[in-house]
């Protein structure tokens, strides 16, 4: 429900909107498979990153991949330091550094495009590499060192844009759980197709589960969306029977499944031809299910391919490590915080929390003991998070938040936020 509250007087006249929840309303997330077009893509520039960060913890990387019937495009800026020459200031191509070939086709087969009718196969794709050196222009502004116009000589973000962080309670991760639940289906098929027990089922899939929620408690899943690609001889009927028994009702909550539960598999009725065959991808294309299902709102940078000193992921990362330690804190049920940077300057230009009325104090309070705890500059961020490793295909498929084991998810700082809190005035 959408409220206006107009307010004018001969000198000002001002606007403010206020966005009350329903008391009962239905919100929906998607997931997709690691055989999805665009995850294909996200999947081959995140290995390419980790194979530059093996070579060099410094190594400057932007790769986007478009991926389509048989052919895979990379492009992009790749500097690794300790390879330049330093008369020169010139690098070795990457080709001449790392294989880009296996990279990528290692990639591929991890997905499980081995199968001997793939049109799009590791072994049989054409590839296209157009990545070059980072411009010169952007490093010296996310380098930490002087340069002529660069008003600082510590290291900037490599660009501007806003970040947001987000966590909930509602879920063991912190997470909404319509995206959780999306993932988790898209998730459990992936093990079963790896598993070698299901020989019917091929690599692109999607999911999507829609949540009711009354006064803010989830009560029902309303339906259950899985599309998944399939051989040619199974039928429509196997494939329902298997996916609600052994997927569904195995990883989605016993009690908000109920008799009026929808559950719609493979709604088109056939999915025979499916990844970069049937359809284009490109990194950074799924960036809603990357985040938060649409709940927590979305800065529009993406995050595969990028190494941490690209603001959008890294300081996407960041947000979400402080907002799920102001809900682990109980600070707040329900909280998002959000950043802003201009590029070659180490601070943000803004820090801004909303609690969404459920803070146990002021919001105000939780920003100042948040910049307390937290540094926010792109340099300190990659330490605080230990960044500067090859982690990031962990991160690809099934959302970059919400995995216990990822840096951004400990709640290491409770004990320090509430101290915080305490001492603010």
């Amino acid at each position: 429900m959408l409220i206006l509250n107009l307010h004018a007087d001969c000198a000002d006249a001002s606007l403010s909107i206020s966005y009350l929840m329903a008391n009962s309303f239905v919100f929906s997330s998607e997931s997709v498979g690691e055989g999805h077009p665009d995850k294909v893509a996200d999947l081959i520039s995140d290995s390419i990153l980790d194979a530059c960060l093996a070579i060099d913890k410094n190594s400057r990387v932007a790769c986007e991949t478009f991926v389509k019937s048989n052919v895979v495009v990379v492009g992009g800026e790749i500097t690794i330091p300790s390879l330049q020459d330093k008369k020169t200031g010139k690098t070795k191509p990457i080709d001449e550094v790392i294989n880009v070939g296996k990279v990528i086709r290692d990639a591929i087969r991890h997905i499980g495009y081995t199968n001997d009718d793939d049109v799009f196969h590791a072994d049989t794709v054409f590839i296209n590499n157009y990545l070059t050196a980072q411009s010169a222009d952007i490093a010296q502004g996310v380098d930490a060192k002087k340069a002529a116009g660069k008003k600082t000589a510590e290291q900037g973000a490599g660009d501007q844009g806003l970040m947001f962080g987000f966590a909930a309670d509602e879920t063991a991760e912190l997470m909404p759980a319509p995206i959780i639940f999306a993932h988790r289906l898209g998730r459990e098929l992936t093990a079963i197709r790896k598993s070698g027990k299901v020989k019917w089922l091929r690599p692109d899939a999607k999911s999507q589960v829609s949540v009711r929620y009354v006064d803010g408690v989830a009560t029902e899943i309303v339906n259950v969306v899985i599309s998944t690609q399939h051989t040619a001889d199974v039928t429509h009927a196997e494939i329902e029977a298997f996916l609600i028994k052994n997927v569904i009702k195995k990883v989605l909550p016993a009690k908000l499944l109920n008799a009026k539960t929808e559950f719609l598999i493979n709604p088109t009725g056939k999915f025979v031809i499916g990844g970069p065959q049937g359809d284009s991808g490109l990194t950074g294309r799924k960036i809603i299910v990357d985040s938060y299902g649409g709940w927590g709102r979305h800065g529009g940078g993406a995050f595969s391919g990028k190494d941490p000193s690209k603001v959008d992921r890294s300081a996407a990362y960041m947000g979400r490590w402080v907002a799920k330690n102001i809900v682990a804190a109980k600070l707040a049920k329900q909280v998002e915080v959000q950043f802003a940077y201009a590029i070659g300057h180490p601070n943000p230009v803004s820090v801004y929390v909303n609690t969404f009325g459920t803070g146990t104090v002021s919001d105000e309070k939780i920003t100042a003991a948040i910049q307390t705890v937290f540094s926010f500059k792109p340099a300190d961020i990659v330490k605080q998070l230990d960044l500067l490793r090859p982690i990031y295909r962990e991160t690809t498929n099934y959302g970059h938040f919400g995995k216990a084991d990822l840096p951004w998810e400990q709640t290491t700082k409770v004990a320090a936020l509430l101290a915080a809190v305490k001492a603010a005035k």
